[in-house]
């Protein structure tokens, strides 16, 4: 193919999924007609979370409601009738009401509750007086001011008086989201394997996007509304619309007031919303201070009435040079070729990578390469955080060529004028508080582009409100009939996650942009979605597989909602939607979440990057609080995980080490900010990297600080929408495991230690190991620690223990459940010189949670089996339930593979011990539920009161009617758990046996997945050891002059023998990842001489075809090197055919030549 043609394209940092082109380009309409199908309510019963003064709930049920409306008789044909479902309405909304605890239905808007329905009886103003008071100092909208109705909404409690009965409905729309994110079950690897392979077959292009280092912004228009990752009306989505709004200014000019005011009318005509990565200096550090703020399109959406539909990227291109919105750069590669050499290409670039080696080198290799109107460099700098690869479809590079032809390059009309006041000067002048920046940033964008300020301010000059809503909008939008199809939808994805405790919060706002439209019996709001764990999005992808037509989890989620009474103006219209067949709603797009390809996708981040971000901002708080060696072992594990090469590890570790020092020592012991902290870093780096070309390289860039101290946003209580400013840890990836030792030594100590949950039989255990005469098999004294009976601080008192008998064996007795007292274990290993291993119960976990119920169930069992325990937790404890299900969920947030993976990471080793048998029955339904209703009242429990006993908070009398509930239950259960135990003695023999491998130092690590270290340097043909012994064991044979010079040769270098066929530093990247396409195939390699001098030898060497193809070397004279003298370096065997000229080599021609096989490999 043709040079990469420059063809403007974006594809953004965060455009994780893009889904595959299944529209032709010119289909930039309005979004299709709304299709809606009727869905029955499910019949509810109301019960009402404690108030926080306390006060009793009542046994009284709710009582049915009146019959509906006569004008709404005719839409009950249209209702579905669940099985065995009677409907049941919601009784009057008095203030006096009680409500009613129903055991199994303890719910939160947080997604933790099975029931569908809570609070009713909580009144808006309620939730108003304890909610934040976020419009003290509110601005007067432009757009409204004094409404009438917002003394009604506030003070009339119209939510505690709205009921639901058989005339209410709700309709939903999503207001503004971002693509589903996925989590791919697969290795980087196998996912790599397959793309190329779809490739291959056409039936797919590889898209590769950059990565720009921002958070993400949404926007719908002034009336649909600015949004943030997961809320919305604060200096985040302030800032959003300020960049935005400018943008406009420099691509437009004195047209810019025009083309603003018609792009809200167009995004709220066409209901579609655009979501950009928005990079700013002010927000906050990410990997570099950028030098302009500026955002990226990343996506633009549909989002009609049906399923929202993502533009591809040559509609995206269209949409965006339509009205000038600036664009990413986007990669294309549309063979098995190219696609093979961009994956070498990253691997060789991965640790050494910035923006203009990496753009370049993938400009050479892609088949289309399509720059960005916002180039990473100019806008953002050379640290580059990433690059995003995805799977498109097959025709896209001709969909891209078609748009660019109808929509050329847009041109700046702004450039010479003054577009006023930049970001940086407004946040600079207005440093009195958030609301202060907010307001200024909204009145610098004008009115043209952002008329209303109610989103951040509320609505009328006066008005103090809150705009949280009370909880209940959810329980209600549940309970109500679906005025359409979208509605039906995002009520199945709410009660999902609500009844499988997805980790997510549903949070409800008043929607002041309806505040006029609003009366007692039509109310509007907003709703964030917002997902807590990325293991929410792991286990509705599940989901999904069993439940076709399951709408996806988006990220960025914001949905409007309005709850109405059905009456003669909107039967006509409820009937209209509801006539129409659910069958044809997503009928124009194929089911894209279906097909597993079109959502494989990987993102590929570099060390440059990295270093910066996870390895010093994110290690602060560890530095800062646990010291130098809490923080070195911090690192050193990122970097194990990341697969970094030895020699940047040990590069990296001393560039490290200096920076802790330096920065400890300025900063005392007040912590460095992390929103701030390269003010530090990058002068740090910049001097570093003077010192050498290798620390320049080890840097990336350093230099050109921008300073943000006089500027930075102000951001109230530590808020931080994008999750980048938390000390966060990368985690291995669900797929791949994460390369350890390959054995674990044997130390001077060992600390056996359990992170477990009581009953898990880990003092039965100790005792048992104690009274085996074999002891673990070596002379290392052994002895025992027993948490229950230790006074004050347990692990001090094991760090003492450890330093009286340092060559000891010591069997920490105590639970160990989480990050805190492993950092504890690995601080006395490294004091101590031990080794230490923990033991676990074996379990299948669940996604969230390394044991599975059936597990905690049978610890539950045993712990309700005990008498006179040390620690007084047994039979007579009156809330041994409650504690075993707190020491459940110190584990949560973690699958069992993410428990196991990140124990081995630290501790090299992991001993399983037995518990449940593999044949095992189902766990009864009875405990299951028992179960599953203790942990409803658990999180309630635990989000009002925190930690507090349970007897002493608001619910201990449901505390006390569930652990009699459980005890019964459980005893009820008794032959059951005993059945499906593994005997004790079994489970005592394994884990010996395991600990006496660790003892000894013969334990070996599980290996899920082999997995190369470091980057690529270099590819080379690697050659057989045997077979080049021997060739040259027949050419001494054969020739004496051969014998004589071989036989005092060492010949290690016969341990890497290789013919290079490309180095990235001496041939370029693109020479090395051309060879990608062949990557582990078999090359036959011919041998036509022997040079040898004395001080080296190698055989000339010439390689053949593969798949038809000649593969030939980039080196001036291939050889494979076999000896070099001592001070002699390998790559010095490339003058031999010089020192032959000079009459300094011996030359020996084979005839014929030697043929041998070869692999090519990466190095």
């Amino acid at each position: 193919m043709s040079a990469p043609r420059r063809l403007l394209c974006t594809l953004s940092s965060r455009t994780f999924l893009l889904l595959p082109f299944s529209h032709p380009y010119t289909t930039l309409s309005s979004p299709s007609s709304l299709i809606s199908m009727p869905r029955n309510q499910r019949s509810a019963q109301q019960w009402k979370e404690k108030p926080k003064r306390g006060g009793e709930l009542s046994a009284s049920a709710a009582s049915s409601s009146a019959s509906a409306e006569a004008v709404t008789n005719g839409l009950a044909g249209l209702r579905i009738a669940e099985s065995g479902a009677a409907k049941a309405g919601v009784g009057g909304g008095g203030n006096d009401r009680k409500a009613i605890w129903k055991p199994k239905s303890y719910g939160t808007a947080t997604g933790v509750a099975t029931a569908e329905a809570e609070l009713a009886g909580k009144g808006a103003a309620d939730a108003a007086a304890g909610a934040e008071a976020e419009a003290e100092a509110a601005v007067a909208s432009p757009k409204k001011s004094g409404t009438p109705n917002l003394s009604k909404l506030f003070n009339d409690n119209l939510l505690d008086k709205f009921t639901v009965d058989n005339s209410t409905y709700s309709q939903a729309q999503i207001r503004a989201t971002f693509y589903p994110k996925f989590e791919n079950e697969k290795s980087d690897q196998e996912i790599r394997i397959r793309m190329i392979e779809m490739v291959s077959k056409g039936l797919a292009t590889l898209e590769v996007s950059l990565k720009h280092s921002g958070s993400l912004f949404m926007y719908a228009g002034h009336e649909g509304g600015a949004y943030a990752k997961n809320s919305f009306g604060n200096i985040y989505t302030a800032v959003g619309v300020f960049v935005l709004g400018r943008m406009f200014r420099e691509v437009w000019g004195a047209a810019a007031s025009k083309k603003q005011a018609e792009f809200n009318d167009f995004l709220e005509r066409n209901h579609m919303c655009i979501s950009m990565e928005l990079v700013t200096a002010v927000l906050g550090d990410h990997g570099q201070r950028p030098r302009e703020d500026y955002a990226v399109v990343t996506a633009v959406t549909e989002l009609g009435n049906g399923k929202p539909r993502f533009y591809s990227t040559p509609e995206i291109i269209a949409f965006c040079r339509k009205w000038r919105l600036p664009t990413n750069h986007v990669w294309l590669f549309s063979t098995r070729k190219s696609a093979s050499s961009f994956f070498a290409a990253y691997d060789a670039l991965c640790e050494e990578g910035t923006a203009t080696p990496v753009c370049k080198a993938l400009d050479e290799i892609a088949d289309i390469s399509v720059p960005g109107s916002k180039d990473h460099i100019k806008a953002q700098g050379e640290i580059l955080e990433g690059l995003v690869a995805r799977l498109v479809s097959h025709d896209s590079p001709n969909h891209m060529e078609k748009v660019l032809k109808e929509f050329p390059s847009p041109p700046a009309d702004g450039d010479s004028l003054d577009l006023g006041p930049s970001l940086r000067e407004i946040c600079a002048a207005n440093r009195s508080d958030e609301k202060q920046q907010i307001k200024a940033l909204l009145e610098g964008v004008g009115s043209s582009f952002c008329p209303d300020y109610s989103d951040w301010f509320g609505v009328g000059a006066t008005d103090s409100h809150s705009r949280n809503a009370d909880r209940s909008v959810l329980s209600k939008f549940l309970q109500a009939n679906p005025a359409d199809y979208s509605t039906k939808k995002l009520q199945e994805v709410a009660r999902l996650m609500r009844e499988k405790r997805f980790p997510a919060a549903f949070k409800c706002y008043h929607n002041f942009h309806k505040v006029d439209d609003v009366s007692s019996d039509n109310l509007f709001y907003k709703m964030v979605i917002h997902v807590h764990s990325d293991s929410a999005f792991r286990r509705y992808q599940k989901e999904m597989r069993h439940r076709p037509g399951l709408w996806p989890l988006y990220r960025g989620f914001f949905v409007d909602i309005n709850l109405f009474k059905a009456n003669k103006e909107r039967t006509p219209e409820i009937l209209k939607n509801n006539s129409t067949s659910e069958s044809c709603s997503d009928s124009s797009d194929k089911d894209e979440l279906a097909d597993e390809d079109a959502n494989l996708m990987v993102k590929l981040k570099f060390l440059t990057y990295k270093l910066r971000t996870f390895l010093i901002r994110n290690g602060l708080s560890i530095l800062f609080k646990e010291g130098p060696g809490a923080y070195k072992a911090y690192y050193l594990r990122q970097m194990k995980i990341w697969g970094t090469s030895p020699g940047k590890q040990r590069e990296l570790s001393k560039m490290l080490d200096e920076w802790a020092v330096f920065i400890r020592r300025k900063c005392g012991n007040k912590q460095l900010s992390s929103s701030t902290y390269l003010s530090e870093a990058e002068p740090f780096l910049e001097q570093f990297a003077r010192r050498s070309a290798q620390n320049q390289a080890l840097i990336g860039s350093a230099g050109n600080l921008v300073r943000t101290e006089d500027f930075l946003a102000i951001v109230d209580d530590g808020q931080d929408e994008e999750g980048d400013l938390a000390a966060e840890r990368e985690l291995a990836a669900p797929g791949p495991s994460i390369p350890v030792q390959d054995t674990v030594p044997k130390a001077d100590g060992l600390i056996v230690f359990f992170p477990g949950i009581p009953g898990c039989a880990k003092s039965a255990l100790c005792k048992e190991l104690l009274k085996a005469n074999e002891g673990l098999g070596d002379d290392r004294p052994m002895h025992s620690l027993m948490g229950d009976m230790i006074k004050g601080k347990y692990w001090q008192k094991v760090a003492e223990e450890r330093k009286k008998k340092p060559k000891s064996i010591m069997l920490a007795d105590k639970n160990a459940p989480n990050e805190e007292v492993w950092r504890l274990i690995e601080d006395m290993c490294r004091r101590t010189r031990a080794s230490a291993v923990p033991v676990v119960p074996d379990s299948e976990g669940t996604d969230t949670n390394p044991f599975s119920l059936d597990a905690l169930a049978v610890f539950m069992f045993r712990v309700l089996q005990r008498v006179n325990h040390p620690g007084n937790l047994d039979k007579a404890s009156p809330n041994a339930g409650y504690v075993l299900l707190m020491f459940y969920h110190l584990y949560e947030g973690k699958s069992r593979r993410e428990f196991e993976s990140e124990l081995i990471e630290r501790f090299g080793s992991l001993v399983k011990m037995p518990l449940l048998k593999p044949d095992r029955t189902p766990l009864p339904e009875a405990v299951h539920s028992v179960l599953e209703e203790g942990i409803d009242l658990y999180k309630l429990h635990s989000k009002r009161h925190g930690r507090l006993e349970s007897t002493k908070g608001s619910y201990a009398q449901e505390w006390t009617k569930w652990e009699k509930k459980l005890r019964d239950i459980l005893s009820g259960n008794a032959d059951y758990f005993n059945s499906v135990q593994v005997p004790f003695e079994f489970a005592v023999k394994q884990v010996q046996e395991e600990l006496q491998k660790v003892a000894k130092g013969d334990y070996v690590p599980p290996v899920i997945e082999e997995r190369k270290l470091g980057t690529i340097v270099f590819a080379a043909l690697s050659v057989p050891v045997s077979e080049i012994q021997a060739v040259l064991n027949n050419l001494a044979k054969e020739d004496p002059k051969i014998e004589a010079f071989l036989k005092d040769k060492k010949l290690e270098n016969l341990n890497r023998a290789h013919l290079t066929l490309a180095h990235k530093r001496s041939h370029g990247i693109k020479a090395v990842a051309d060879y990608g396409l062949y990557l582990h195939k078999k090359v036959p390699v011919e041998f036509t001489a022997l040079l040898y001098s004395d001080k080296m030898a190698a055989f000339e060497a010439f390689p053949g075809s593969v798949e038809g193809e000649k593969i030939e070397s980039k080196n001036e004279w291939p050889h494979v090197t076999l000896w070099t003298g001592d001070g002699v370096s390998a790559k010095e065997a490339n003058m031999l055919p010089h020192l032959l000229a000079e009459g300094k080599a011996n030359r020996v021609i084979f005839n014929p030549p030697i043929n041998i096989s070869s692999t090519l490999e990466f190095f």
